[in-house]
């Protein structure tokens, strides 16, 4: 089978590296998703860690979940699998960070979405363009609106477009905004140096906790119901299924408005 993700791990292994690597656009597709739920698994048995850091390889930190496996016949097998990791990601409580690249989009802007933190270079483009595919981000529609507001969440939720680093840093979005890539890497690594390896590992996931204690609440309660909206509602209308099958196929969606 072919690893589509990469582990490191440094600082007596109180810090894991994540990085996303298909040799594409780094698609969470369900195999990456399943190596990345082993990992958070093997996690939960690593008291000491205390960061784990989020990349994709090469140029773009991902293009987000896989299109493909986004039809009516896959749909639901794909959320289960993805959300799964968003609650694999609840329970750790170890704290999290995105070093976003490139496109970060869909799904893979969810997955950072779900850290803690969101560092960037002046590369990066975010967006949640799912509604131009006819469907709704389920983890986006929920966590957008506690990181950055509602109104702000609605414009990306509701138009598609992505933004440029500078924008999402003024959003509330990104947390740190780099010139480069390098300079990305090396300003994470003085952060880390700074802020984290210097806390018990213990305590900075009871910080998580207190700290994302409604956040939890909300996506527990709120996730599973979309899922459910997306599932058996979304994916029998004829547009939903629409827009998957023209992107699939380089082509022009012709919408029915049902």
């Amino acid at each position: 089978m072919m690893e589509k993700i990469n582990v490191e791990f440094s600082r007596n292994d109180s810090v894991a590296r994540i990085i996303l690597n298909d040799g594409k656009g780094n698609v969470l597709d369900y195999l990456m998703m399943e190596q990345i739920q082993a990992q958070l698994d093997r996690f939960a048995q690593m008291p000491q860690l205390k960061l784990i850091t989020w990349e994709g390889a090469g140029k773009h930190f991902s293009f987000g979940a896989s299109v493909e496996e986004h039809q009516k016949e896959y749909a639901a097998a794909m959320l289960r699998g993805f959300h799964k990791m968003f609650f694999s990601l609840r329970e750790l409580c170890i704290p999290a960070l995105a070093k976003v690249s490139g496109q970060c989009l869909g799904g893979g802007l969810e997955l950072a979405l779900m850290c803690n933190q969101i560092f960037a270079d002046k590369t990066a483009r975010l967006g949640q363009p799912e509604v131009a595919l006819g469907v709704f981000p389920p983890p986006a529609s929920i966590i957008l609106p506690e990181k950055i507001g509602l109104s702000r969440a609605e414009d990306l939720l509701l138009t598609g477009r992505s933004i440029a680093a500078e924008e999402g840093f003024g959003f509330g979005l990104i947390n740190r905004v780099y010139e480069t890539r390098a300079d990305l890497d090396a300003g994470t690594e003085t952060w880390i140096e700074e802020h984290i390896l210097p806390k018990s590992a213990s305590s900075l996931r009871f910080a998580v906790r207190a700290a994302r204690i409604k956040f939890n609440h909300v996506l527990g309660n709120f996730l599973p119901q979309l899922e459910t909206l997306y599932v058996s509602q979304l994916m029998n209308t004829a547009d939903a299924n629409e827009g998957i099958a023209a992107f699939l196929e380089k082509r022009k969606p012709v919408w029915n408005d049902a």
